[in-house]
């Protein structure tokens, strides 16, 4: 009995230093990737522009390719909401909405993840002319967790694990957009 009692007694005290902790952990996030497109900055940012084109370069569009997909309004306008439902638990469920719109700069977008957790991220493409026909393409995000859960920030690297998500989206935008005529 009195075993037991020390192992909840330890438990309990674990528990309650891991609270203390996220009290002094960050809560924010933010990550961003670039690469450079050999393309002119109009033509990137009219295709960017599109989160229906995204179904073709982002890596989490493309975990389920069955997922339940909607849309709302006009894409590439503020307003569109382009909203998703997988019975995968990677993809999830969620809805992501156009906010921002500078043509050929900028494009700010809002993401509500319904499931698997709740949560919010601003994310944003930009382009930027960097010689004749060529584009930088800037893609990122930045989110936060809410106390408790920021306590995963110490054990999880956002940076590496959806950085590497990023890059390989851009990489994948780099070739669709350069073997167009």
């Amino acid at each position: 009995m009195s075993i037991l009692l020390g192992i909840l007694g330890f438990a309990a005290a674990l528990v309650i230093l891991l609270l203390i902790i996220a009290l002094f952990v960050k809560k924010e996030y933010a990550l961003e990737r670039e690469i450079i497109i050999n393309r002119p900055v109009g033509e990137v940012y009219n295709y960017i522009k599109l989160l229906k084109n995204q179904d073709n370069y982002s890596v989490w569009n493309r975990i389920d390719p069955g997922m339940q997909k909607t849309y709302t309004g006009i894409d590439g306008t503020i307003g569109f909401l382009y909203a998703w439902d997988s019975k995968n638990k990677k993809a999830g469920k969620g809805e992501q909405e156009i906010v921002n719109v500078q043509q050929d700069e900028r494009l700010g977008m809002k993401i509500h993840f319904i499931k698997p957790f709740e949560g919010m991220a601003n994310a944003y493409l930009t382009t930027t002319a960097v010689a004749a026909g060529q584009t930088k393409v800037k893609w990122g995000l930045d989110s936060s967790m809410k106390y408790p859960m920021n306590i995963m920030l110490l054990f999880m690297n956002m940076e590496s694990m959806l950085g590497k998500d990023l890059a390989a989206g851009l990489a994948d935008l780099k070739t669709i957009l350069e073997k167009q005529d």
